[in-house]
């Protein structure tokens, strides 16, 4: 081991509190960037296959109803590949053990064998026989969340008629990788399920011989969508179609890709916060390293050492603490990604999903930290090889000084001799103090951003279950219905209050920009169903026009008072100019809102329904739902309560995890940035310290100097931290805003608080370890420090 090499490992050894503290906030950033690419590539590479080996469909479309005769005419639209036809309708399910409501979607499969595009991924049991008219293969999540097996019995109402249906196999599909009912925001696996029924057998319970109401196709390579989708809208149109659509609107592909959207920004945006701190720490520390080691530089080129070389000695000591970060990085990284498997297995349901952390990832996590940390160090290590030996071996030119300005105030007159110290030394050094502060305030965000999630997520659900969702029930009817249907309903056990709806697909656009989605119409001023405005307050809806979520209005680039196209997508097809008449703040979903009678003047049709949203008796509730099974048109009814239970659970079990451990990964980088920071000052100090231990200072009195400065730069930093935190967090809010739902930019004082109170903590205890250092400073040998 040549000198060089001994040196770098005493240095290593010396700096070892300091090391360690920096390669805590390399591991941040690299663990950050493990687990989110470690995940983004599972479910991608899941995706693909799962996908490509099972024909999963390129183009859906629904419809009314259609002879099987049109599925050739649907084959000769250039570009198409393979057409399947199939009959899906609702169903409402009821499950041994189980009191709530369970509603469901059947769908068909060809007699006795796996369809061409979509095809099942059999976990258990098998398809149903050919013939068979009460067999179906159920989807494995509803199987689990009901302990169901091949050979258990069900009871469905198809198309009014009771059913018994046995289980003849446990299936996944392509197309229900994200298992969400109509209208959901979240999988319930306990309430919703998917079945697959012989084709002939679902054709005859809903007069579907011969004919299809949906259609799935698989496209050529280098076919145009767009124009497939068109040319098949064209023919569906006379049929009651509601228009075809790509992979991005259907719902289990569009959950699924809105959760790799949100992978990416995490794997861009987490490390390079982590990273870009620990690049500013090891410049910091390089800087003071070869400040000290002025005449260990001009000795060691004295001795024929050329630049290189110490620029190879410098690399490496950087390249240590990186490696001592990464590895421990890596290693966090590959833990927390092996437990997020079982997490996203509960939502994303895949035959397989291996966590498996790859050569390449772990190479680009080490690249990415090694790349931070030689930008962050460059400038130092560029000085001690360009430091020219002659210059070297002399001191440092003394710093000339002057009275600054606290030393013409009277405040020098109410402070001792100790504090008066600590203010000099900040003015006279205002880059070093500068720098101090950013790296504290570079903590104190990372606090706040952390603390700032679980607040606002808080807030979110709240917003949306207590100002806006505040019915017991959400019921749905098979197909629109007279309004009188709502006389009926409250009629039944225990309802209190009822309230309807009209639900109508429509594509809206204007320009180029377009979005699928439904318009709820209400009345004009619903109680059971809050529309609020960014106040929080409600709003009153106009008698034409109509209302959109601001989400979705700033995706379509509008602003009240302009003029947009409606594509009606059902009934009366047609387009129409509507005005835009005002915004809703909603953090769930995206919708357009007018009131149910314009609607029903838009579609032409008189005062229908499609759904109703009730109040009821908790008391009565199960004898409700015995009632409501009884009335065949009621497709489906959902418990509000549940739906807030899933979603709680949802975040928890995804963002809230995440953001625990930044929380965790912010409170360490919090402690390293401020131990780091005091560390150098004691080093840099300690000859200073001395002198004044013998010109007869107490050692309380030299404590605070140090402690003293440090804790002003503490105080300075924690509005710094505000600052840049509620910028971070604002951009991380846009970053990862989505369809689904969108966290509000809420800071609670709490979140301010708490983000001080860590950076408070993580000095205290720095004090203490300084503390220790100062007890047992050595004057003699600190007065032999150059």
């Amino acid at each position: 081991m040549n000198a060089l090499n001994r040196k770098l490992l005493r240095d290593l050894v010396a700096l070892k509190g300091q090391v360690a503290a920096i390669a805590v906030v390399i591991a941040a950033g690299v663990m950050t960037l493990i687990i989110a690419v470690t995940t983004l590539d599972a479910i991608s590479l899941s995706k693909d296959r799962f996908y490509q080996q099972n024909q999963f469909a390129e183009v859906f479309a629904d419809l009314k109803r259609a002879p099987e005769g049109l599925v050739d005419r649907v084959r000769e639209i250039p570009g198409v590949n393979l057409v399947e036809s199939r009959v899906q309708a609702p169903v409402r399910l009821e499950v041994p053990g189980f009191d709530d409501p369970v509603r469901g979607s059947l769908i068909s499969i060809p007699d006795g064998r796996q369809p061409n595009i979509n095809r099942l991924y059999l976990r258990e049991g098998m398809l149903p026989e050919s013939g068979r008219a009460d067999q179906v293969a159920i989807s494995e999540p509803f199987a689990q969340a009901h302990d169901l097996r091949a050979g258990d019995r069900l009871s469905a109402i198809i198309n009014g008629r009771l059913e018994q249906l046995y289980v003849s196999g446990v299936v996944l599909s392509p197309e229900w990788v994200y298992q969400i009912g109509p209208a959901d925001l979240l999988p319930d696996y306990e309430r919703f399920g998917v079945l697959w029924m012989n084709r002939r057998a679902l054709a005859n319970a809903f007069d579907m011989d011969g004919a299809f109401n949906n259609l799935v196709l698989t496209l050529q390579a280098g076919a145009s969508e767009e124009a497939v989708i068109d040319a098949v809208d064209e023919l569906l149109a006379r049929y009651g179609g509601i228009g075809a659509h790509g992979r991005d609107d259907q719902m289990s592909h569009r959950f699924l890709s809105e959760e790799l959207n949100q992978l990416r920004v995490m794997a861009v945006i987490l490390p390079a916060i982590f990273l870009g701190v620990s690049a500013f720490l090891l410049s910091v520390l390089m800087g003071r390293i070869v400040r000290t080691q002025r005449q260990q530089i001009a000795v060691l080129k004295a001795f024929g050492y050329s630049n290189r070389d110490l620029a190879v000695h410098y690399g490496l000591l950087t390249g240590g603490i990186v490696a001592v970060g990464a590895g421990l990085g890596v290693g966090l990284g590959a833990w927390a990604a092996d437990a997020l498997a079982a997490v996203y297995m509960e939502y994303f349901r895949f035959p397989e999903m291996s966590f498996r952390l790859q050569a390449r990832v772990i190479l680009l996590g080490v690249f990415v930290a090694g790349a931070a940390a030689m930008l962050g160090t460059f400038r130092a290590v560029r000085h001690a090889v360009m430091l020219p030996p002659a210059e070297a071996m002399r001191p440092p030119t003394p710093e000339v000084f002057r009275q600054g300005l606290l030393d013409h105030t009277r405040i020098r007159r109410w402070l001792d001799q100790p504090t008066r110290i600590i203010f000099r030394n900040l003015g006279r050094h205002p880059a070093k103090a500068a720098f101090s502060v950013i790296g504290i305030g570079l903590s104190a965000a990372l606090l706040l951003v952390g603390s700032y999630q679980f607040n606002a997520v808080d807030n979110m659900i709240d917003t949306q279950y207590r100002l806006v969702q505040k019915s017991d029930l959400i019921l749905h009817f098979t197909e629109p219905t007279p309004e009188r249907a709502a006389a009926e309903l409250r009629h039944r056990p225990g309802v209190q209050h009822v309230e309807t709806f009209r639900n109508v697909s429509v594509r809206l656009r204007n320009g180029r920009k377009d979005y699928r989605t439904a318009i709820q119409g209400s009345d004009a001023r619903p109680q059971l169903r809050g529309l609020i405005d960014k106040d929080l307050k409600d709003i009153t809806l106009p008698p034409e026009g109509m209302v959109l979520t601001d989400y979705l209005a700033e995706h379509l680039s509008l602003v009240p008072g302009d003029w947009f196209e409606v594509e009606v997508m059902e009934g009366h097809r047609r387009n129409v100019s509507v005005q835009l008449a005002g915004v809703v703040n909603e953090p769930l979903g995206v919708s357009a809102y007018m009131e149910r009678r314009a609607l029903n003047r838009l579609m032409r049709e008189g005062p229908a329904i499609t759904g109703a949203w009730i109040m009821a008796d908790r008391a009565e509730r199960q004898a409700l739902f015995d009632s409501l099974w009884d009335m065949p048109r009621v497709a489906s009814v959902g418990l509000i309560s549940e739906a807030e239970a899933n979603i709680r659970s949802y975040i928890e079990d995804t963002v809230l995890i995440m953001m625990g451990v930044l929380l965790v990964l912010a409170g360490s980088i919090a402690f390293a940035v401020i131990y780091n920071n005091a560390r150098i000052a004691f080093a840099e100090r300690a000859r200073e310290m001395a002198t004044l231990r013998v010109l007869g200072y107490s050692r309380g009195e030299v404590a605070w100097i140090l402690i003293g400065e440090m804790a002003l730069l503490t105080l300075l930093a924690i509005p710094v931290g505000w600052l840049v935190g509620t910028g971070l967090a604002l951009a991380l809010n846009e970053a990862m805003s989505m369809d689904m739902f969108r966290v509000p930019f809420v800071i609670s004082h709490q979140t301010y608080a708490f983000a001080a109170a860590g950076v408070l903590l993580a000095a205290s205890l720095s004090v203490l370890l300084i503390a220790r250092r100062l007890k047992s400073l050595d004057m003699v040998s600190a007065l032999k420090t150059e």
